[in-house]
């Protein structure tokens, strides 16, 4: 590279891209967590900053000078002395590699991107019951409140962190007029010191990585499900498991509803609304309607796939929502209320949903036992 006066080249243009990705990746998957039928892009996105974490980790040992963790400036005189200097010397010359603050800034990047990527592939596989981590939703659901919290802390902490390095930077550019925002677009540090030389081999390692963070989102999102989204919970055709519960309660014998999944509400809320079939959502239902061996089976199977016999997601949380309560509908638990706080009344009353306790037009494919975050339709 060129030497220029008064500048140094430091960062190439594959650091460049990477440190760009990382940025973009983290933002974008921070703003689509606040939606629920969102996840599957959010795991896309958080597929690319992980890999870009494990790049930088590699890099910091093997790349470029600037880029080591063996010259970073961690000890505390030296970050006790850059910001005594910041505040008394306008004028003071930068160091062409990591200051001590920017130097503290990485570290803290890998450690809470190491979290942040653990937490959320161990949240995937047992809350979602997705992924290669999905065989973990068999045994440690009670675990999801514990990780869901890891996770939301480090996301806020990434947050605050990059919020204060801007804030550095930004202070950096118009008040020490280092042209410290132009670094990461040209790779020019406005300072004294030797270019920055990247080797063939290292060339072609940091362009692999960047490759194969595009094409792991690509391959995610162009399909619901692949090795890295698997699900462990399928379609359930109630028609072919209890003829009975399809055709009594919902398909398109019983005229009643579509069934709804059995695992969305305890035994005990199962038992009430089994118990007053006399007055069944407006309607009377006698043993002339549903004979009583149909009745007890119904129930039995009903008992049998209830939220306390589920590992899924809403089951698991329906019953730390519930406490003692049993309510009769799923509209009445705190768990539901809580997930829909944020839907207007008025889409309620819509030609399209109608009443509250109306999931399918919302969740597509809920009569198949389907809860699936990506099948939400819609999105308040």
């Amino acid at each position: 590279m060129k030497k220029k006066k008064g500048r140094v080249y430091v960062w190439n243009l594959s650091a460049r891209i990477i440190h760009w990705m990382i940025a973009i990746s983290f933002t974008t998957a921070f703003i689509t967590s606040f939606y629920e039928n969102k996840l599957h892009e959010h795991v896309a996105l958080g597929f690319i900053f992980g890999i870009m974490i494990i790049y930088r980790i590699i890099w910091g040992f093997i790349g470029p000078q600037y880029a080591q963790f063996k010259h970073f400036m961690l000890k505390p005189t030296d970050f006790i002395l850059y910001f005594k200097e910041k505040v008394q010397n306008r004028w003071r010359k930068i160091p062409a590699g990591h200051n001590p603050a920017s130097s503290w800034f990485t570290v803290w990047v890998m450690i809470m991107g190491i979290i942040l990527v653990v937490s959320g592939l161990l949240l995937y596989g047992i809350q979602e019951a997705k992924g290669v981590l999905a065989y973990l939703n068999d045994t440690n659901t009670e675990y999801i409140g514990i990780l869901d919290n890891i996770h939301l802390c480090a996301a806020y902490i990434f947050v605050i962190w990059v919020v204060i390095h801007i804030t550095g930077v930004l202070i950096e550019q118009f008040w020490h007029k280092t042209h410290m925002v132009f670094a990461m677009i040209t790779g020019y540090k406005k300072t004294n010191g030797k270019n920055t030389t990247v080797s063939q081999p290292l060339l072609f390692f940091s362009l692999s990585f960047i490759i194969m963070g595009i094409l792991t989102y690509l391959f995610i999102v162009s399909s619901n499900y692949n090795f890295l989204t698997t699900q462990k919970f399928i379609d359930l055709e109630y028609e072919e498991i209890h003829p009975a519960y399809f055709n009594s309660c919902g398909g398109n014998v019983g005229k009643c509803h579509k069934p709804y999944p059995p695992y969305i509400l305890p035994k005990k809320s199962w038992k009430k609304i089994m118990s007053s079939l006399d007055n069944h959502r407006g309607i009377k239902i006698t043993d002339a309607n549903i004979s009583k061996s149909k009745q007890e089976s119904i129930l039995k199977f009903l008992l049998d796939n209830s939220a306390e016999n589920s590992t899924r997601e809403a089951s698991v949380k329906m019953m730390n929502s519930l406490g003692k309560l049993r309510p009769k509908a799923i509209t009445k638990t705190p768990y539901w209320r809580e997930t829909h706080k944020n839907i207007p009344r008025s889409v309620y009353k819509s030609k399209e949903v109608k009443d509250k306790s109306n999931c399918f037009a919302c969740h597509k494919n809920f009569e198949y036992g389907n809860l699936d975050d990506m099948n939400i339709k819609r999105s308040y």
